[in-house]
């Protein structure tokens, strides 16, 4: 095979590799996770609390924001499961300021 091919081949299977990868990481359902957001977090973060909607952050802030949950100053109160949180992430972060489609409310 030359190298030419090899390098094409080689490209090909490295992106496929990653498309699969990050498909796997996110998981969550954005629709669910909007519902959860309204119904769990909105009644702080959008009176009491500091004004928070998908599209206060980018993705790469909600995915920091995110990498470690228990840095989150109201994560001790939270009483939802882990796939519910992964929801709520996936809707905060697919429509960040960022995004293909940020958010226009929360």
């Amino acid at each position: 095979m030359s190298r030419k091919l090899m390098l094409i081949v080689s490209t090909l299977l490295i992106s496929i590799f990653a498309f699969s990868a990050a498909f796997a990481m996110g998981g969550g359902n954005a629709r669910k996770g909007k519902f959860l957001y309204r119904k769990n977090c909105r009644s702080c973060h959008g009176t009491s609390a500091s004004d928070l909607s998908p599209s206060s952050k980018t993705q790469a802030q909600w995915t920091a924001t995110f990498a470690d949950t228990g840095k989150i100053q109201c994560s001790g109160d939270w009483t939802i499961s882990e796939q519910d949180l992964n929801d709520i992430f996936t809707y905060l972060h697919d429509y960040a300021s960022d995004s293909p489609s940020p958010a226009k409310c929360s």
